[in-house]
């Protein structure tokens, strides 16, 4: 019985790698073609990775795009035409797959260019520019069906001296690599591997979830690494250790919406060796009920979170934690018009 189900697992690693590099080699398609980027050959080649119907979902003011040619009219060629240099660098490179999601790829990183013409009306630095990304893609029979992606368009506002919100509690910075730099590892991981780092995540998960029972109900200090840096969008910022986590973002976030909810059937996880992701289009929902969050009123409102999560575990917990909320689509449900407001300023 033992040797019959390490055969079966050893089967299904086996099978899981080949699938997972396999997806892998299809997104570095995507990839090259967006480091040495070429407006003239990119329609193309998004064409031989994405399916004729994938499902581009973009964050704010994008929205849902219906194909990669959409995505290239819609997203891509503007800001090739305002970053004509644009070189993208990934820092996170991974797959996986949920039995409920099917097949993923999850990539970090940043969009990098001197930017020179006018994009979304935020007006041109002509200096180097950094926009971080988080894109997932969904892959079934060699090509993409969907994508989610967050760009921190609000990151590209504040370099432009034009951010027209709230400051950020926490620090604006590029954020970093990890601190083991094999975020882009192409080293095989077992499944078991996989799972012990995605249970970690999930534990955690549900220990703040216990929030309303108290700091110690929630045992951070039994999950997060005590020099773990927490890495938000621009609006946000990035922070150090559980106190910087709980100051800057948990407890004005917690104070704010104490009846979040997470919309499970929108959720998946996927990981690969020690690194986890989490994607949901939306994957959290919640109403605003009293103040301390991005300097929003406490109205009532009802509203969505897109959010796109990556943790690196290290020995038994996390050690780092990079977040891309969709800022810009929490305003608009609220009616608030951040480009109208960041106009004002140029």
């Amino acid at each position: 019985m033992e040797e019959d189900r390490f055969h079966d697992y050893k089967k299904n690693s086996i099978m899981s790698k080949g699938i997972h590099h396999k997806n892998k080699q299809l997104i570095q398609r995507f990839r090259d073609a967006l480091y040495d980027c070429d407006i003239a050959t990119l329609e193309a080649q998004l064409q031989t990775v994405f399916a004729k119907e994938a499902i581009i979902r973009l964050s704010f003011p994008f929205e849902t795009l219906q194909d990669a040619k959409a995505l290239f009219q819609t997203a891509y060629l503007p800001l090739l035409t305002a970053i004509p240099d644009l070189e993208r660098r990934d820092f996170i490179f991974i797959a996986g797959s949920s039995e409920k999601c099917g097949n993923w790829v999850g990539c970090g990183g940043h969009y990098v260019g001197t930017f020179q013409q006018p994009w979304l009306d935020i007006p041109p630095t002509r200096h180097l520019v950094f926009m971080r990304y988080h894109e997932y893609f969904k892959i079934e029979d060699e090509k993409v069906v969907e994508m989610q992606a967050i760009w921190d368009i609000p990151q590209v506002m504040m370099q432009a001296k034009v951010w027209p919100m709230t400051p950020s509690l926490g620090l604006e910075c590029v954020v970093p690599a990890p601190a083991t730099q094999d975020g882009l590892s192409y080293e095989f991981k077992t499944a078991e591997h996989a799972k012990t780092s995605l249970k970690l995540v999930l534990d955690m998960l549900n220990g703040i979830s216990r929030n309303k029972e108290g700091e110690e109900a929630m045992a951070l200090d039994q999950y997060w690494h005590p020099k773990f840096n927490w890495y938000g969008p621009a609006g946000i910022g990035a922070m150090r250790g559980i106190s910087g986590f709980r100051n800057w973002h948990q407890i004005p976030f917690l104070k704010a919406m104490p009846n979040r909810n997470t919309i499970k059937e929108n959720t998946c996880f996927f990981a690969e060796g020690d690194y986890v992701a989490v994607t949901g289009w939306p994957n959290m929902q919640m109403v605003i009920e009293q103040d301390g969050w991005l300097g929003i009123a406490p109205s009532n409102q009802k509203i969505t979170l897109r959010s796109l999560d990556f943790w690196r575990c290290e020995n038994g917990v996390i050690r780092e934690n990079w977040v891309l909320i969709d800022i810009l689509s929490v305003y608009h449900q609220i009616g608030v018009d951040v480009f109208s407001r960041m106009k004002e300023l140029i």
